[in-house]
């Protein structure tokens, strides 16, 4: 079977579906590649690097489609392309299913089998084919350095000899993919980031990433991202409006607003209102990556770029990953290879497609002549986090209580063992020579002050070196001190050398651990 990648139709496209390298990867499944001449140019791939990567490169597109099996594309095909399906084909690319509801009734009529790659289902065992998280992630990283371009002063803060110049501040709003890669774009560059999500368990991930996270002083349950395959759920009516009124709040602080909050099949969602860019200082920039979906800003036009009456520019390009080309068309080249790996399971150049797989089912949108859109939901379903439990606060009658409680069952534990201990040295005792009981408590009582010396360090000095020394030293001055009144002179010194040098070991080893712990200190 033929592998075709034709060149990019949409206006301003600059990716291509195959780089030189995948193409390597994917004759090795079995298949001949042919693509469209001119296909790669735009993102540095020229004719000659494919034909040194053994692909045939084609004139016209007509002649590609003709002659190609399986075709991958960038963009969703255009009316022009989807004349040009036939039956058993198959077609790769984004498809738009939930907006593009004439594409999928030309594909079914073809009988073409069309795969979306927006639609790959985000479990573990699709990731490496997740052409949304790859593409999200460079949008995100460009759209840091679109503000930058756009922005007046440095991201990081400078302290020169001509003046003082602060970090910029940076309010990225939504924290999937995109928003990660925001975060870790401008914190790299020195800017004081703050991230807002509606799914609490992305905090920690903002956080790790030095940005600091936007909480509200409002209590919704929200659905576990995980549970919904990584994307945000649909707030209430209430929760919006603690939104809007914190982000009112930050708007006169915060110089770059980086919106990415989208969900699925459906429009964007009006997150940064007029009133929030009037509040804006002059010179602001705001950057909407859901422009293509009408945009989380109220004023934002699908791309352009314009500067309102206060002096804030709000950038509404929709083609980020396509500004970077070259690295766009790389990551979105290895999740087709990917997604050919799982189609082509025998290597044999041809197409198996499983309809029992989770990942292929759910990316498929038409199959055999009958729209397969929306799919099931996939057998296996990512794990959501489990709800963090929060300690009980208690009152001051509780926590007595509780110490009571605790003391008293202290208290009994010990006298139990006491008792225990005395029982068994008496039963011993009843039956042991004298000579041997002198030596078993001196034994024992050694090894009661050895473990209450131990249990009584501090956790900052109990290393195992201590516990091991300490002990073996208590046992130690406690064996000399019952030796000392022996009427030898020679037991005397020795048990006096014991008790000194044994001495020296315990109270040196705490000193020099505290003197090693003081460096450690700020003060």
């Amino acid at each position: 079977m033929k592998f075709g990648v034709p060149k990019e139709v949409f206006e301003g496209e600059a990716r291509v579906a195959l780089t030189p390298d995948s193409a390597k990867q994917i004759q090795k499944l079995g298949y001949d590649i042919v693509v469209e001449t001119g296909a790669g140019q735009r993102a540095g791939f020229s004719d000659a690097d494919y034909k040194e990567a053994g692909v045939e490169v084609v004139k016209t597109a007509a002649a590609l489609w003709k002659a190609s099996d399986i075709v991958a594309k960038v963009r969703q095909p255009d009316a022009t392309e989807l004349k040009r399906l036939r039956k058993e084909q198959t077609l790769i690319s984004f498809f738009n299913p939930a907006g593009n509801e004439t594409g999928m009734e030309a594909a079914q009529k073809s009988g073409a089998n069309v795969i979306a790659m927006e639609m790959v289902p985000r479990i573990s065992r699709a990731q490496k084919m997740d052409a949304l998280s790859s593409m999200a992630n460079i949008a995100g990283y460009r759209a840091v350095i679109e503000a930058g371009n756009n922005f007046g002063r440095f991201f990081t803060g400078q302290i020169t000899a001509a003046g003082k110049v602060p970090p910029a501040k940076v309010l990225v709003v939504g924290a999937g993919v995109a928003g990660l890669a925001a975060i870790g774009t401008s914190t790299s560059l020195g800017a004081i980031t703050y991230a807002f999500d509606v799914r609490p368990e992305v905090a920690e991930q903002v956080e790790s990433m030095g940005a600091q996270f936007v909480y509200l002083d409002f209590e919704e349950e929200q659905q576990d991202g995980a549970a919904t395959g990584g994307y945000a759920s649909v707030s209430s009516p209430e929760f919006r409006e603690a939104q809007l009124a914190k982000f009112l709040e930050l708007a006169p602080e915060v110089d770059i607003v980086i919106t990415t909050a989208l969900i699925p099949n459906r429009e964007a969602p009006e997150l940064w209102t007029e009133d929030m860019v009037k509040a804006m200082k002059p010179g602001s920039v705001v950057v909407d990556l859901a422009a293509e979906k009408g945009g989380n800003c109220k004023l934002t036009v699908m791309d352009e770029k314009i500067v309102t009456d206060n002096g804030v520019t709000i950038v509404g390009y929709t083609d980020f990953p396509s500004r970077m080309a070259t690295q766009a068309s790389m990551l979105y080249s290895t999740n087709i290879r990917h997604m050919m790996t799982d189609l082509t399971p025998d290597k044999d150049g041809q197409i198996n497609h499983n309809m029992e797989d989770d990942v292929i089912r759910g990316a498929t949108v038409t199959h055999e002549g009958e729209i397969t859109f929306p799919p099931p939901p996939p057998k296996v379903a990512a794990i959501a986090a489990k709800p963090k439990e929060v300690a009980p606060v208690l009152t001051a009658e509780e926590k007595r209580a509780a110490e009571v409680a605790a003391f008293k069952a202290q208290t009994k534990q010990q006298v139990t063992l006491i008792a225990v201990g005395a029982a068994l040295l008496l039963s011993v005792g009843l039956v042991a020579p004298a000579s041997f009981m002198q030596h078993f408590i001196v034994f024992v009582l050694s090894v009661f002050i050895g473990f209450q010396v131990i249990w009584n360090v501090s956790h900052s000095l109990h290393t195992p070196l201590m516990a091991v020394t300490n002990a073996i030293s208590s046992i130690i001055i406690l064996g000399a001190l019952m030796q000392i009144g022996s009427s030898s002179f020679l037991v005397i010194l020795l048990a006096a050398l014991s008790v000194f040098m044994a001495g020296i070991n315990i109270f040196g080893g705490f000193l020099v651990t505290r003197r090693m712990l003081a460096m450690f200190q700020k003060s």
